[in-house]
């Protein structure tokens, strides 16, 4: 269990750092925010995937890894959308 969430934490750094690497434009997220993007939408591809038949929520295939790299990006956009009208709004 232990390796399951260490492996699900850098995982989801990979994810999360693709997902900012595909999506266009700036985003100013921290790596804090990066990583718990990233291992949110490695959680959400991973439930997805296992939804599908094609595994365990924890199990690295490539749906799941696809499906996770989509569910961050849709995370990183909403949070760097959420972030920049907040920021906007003070200034």
């Amino acid at each position: 269990m232990l390796f399951d969430i260490l492996g699900l934490i850098v995982i989801g750094l990979v994810i999360g750092a693709l997902a900012r690497l595909i999506l266009p434009g700036k985003q100013s997220i921290s790596i804090v925010a990066t990583l718990a993007l990233g291992v949110l939408g490695a959680l959400i591809g991973g439930w997805i995937a296992s939804l599908l038949g094609t595994g365990d929520i924890f199990e690295l295939n490539v749906l799941g890894f696809v499906l996770a790299v989509i569910a961050a990006i849709v995370l990183v956009g909403a949070y760097a959308g959420m972030a920049g009208r907040s920021n906007r709004a003070v200034r």
